[in-house]
């Protein structure tokens, strides 16, 4: 296993950008372009980290077997298919950039956190106009990043499909540090 840190291949960068930009979209942009210091991915042990370059610097002098992690974990690639999973450690990122969003009733938030799909009678909120099949964040009345998933409904289905009927595929949600804490 390599477990030198290193920059993304293409086909690694094209599968990591396609997967972020069905969340992100073009708000990637403020990933790259920063004003407060230059931020790179890397690849390290099969998970890709986004990390300020000065802090990469000072991680290429800690041996190979040493570092664990450097930086903001975004996911992982499957060591079979090479298929990259996003990870519940870049939520906050992902919460800070999404273009569509979904707010959960607090009744809906617990059965969320145990890793279930959001239900339209537990759907508060939603971004207008997003699109079927897309990536959105889910968060709590309050404004808390709880996870994020793919929303099944465009905004105009969700007002007309009935309260049980699943709106977003849960992919991540932040009760994954109890239940998976190994993994993460």
């Amino acid at each position: 296993q390599n477990s030198r840190m290193r920059a993304l291949t293409d086909d690694e960068t094209k599968s990591f950008f396609d997967k972020l930009a069905k969340f992100l979209g073009s708000n990637i942009k403020f990933l790259i372009e920063r004003e407060d210091g230059d931020y790179v991915f890397r690849l390290h042990r099969d998970r890709v980290y986004y990390l300020n370059a000065e802090v990469l610097k000072m991680a290429s002098h800690i041996g190979r077997d040493e570092l664990l992690s450097s930086g903001t974990c975004f996911g992982k690639f499957s060591s079979k298919t090479k298929k990259f999973k996003l990870n519940i450690t870049c939520l906050d990122i992902l919460a800070k950039y999404a273009r569509f969003k979904v707010w959960v009733k607090p009744n809906g938030e617990q059965t969320y956190l145990y890793g279930n799909h959001v239900l339209k009678g537990h759907l508060a909120r939603i971004t207008e106009n997003t699109p079927a099949n897309t990536g959105v964040v889910v968060f709590s009345i309050t404004d808390i990043p709880l996870g994020f998933g793919v929303c099944m409904k465009t905004t105009a289905q969700c007002r007309d499909v009935d309260p049980t009927q699943v709106i977003v595929i849960n992919q991540s949600d932040v009760g994954e540090y109890l239940r998976s804490e190994d993994d993460i």
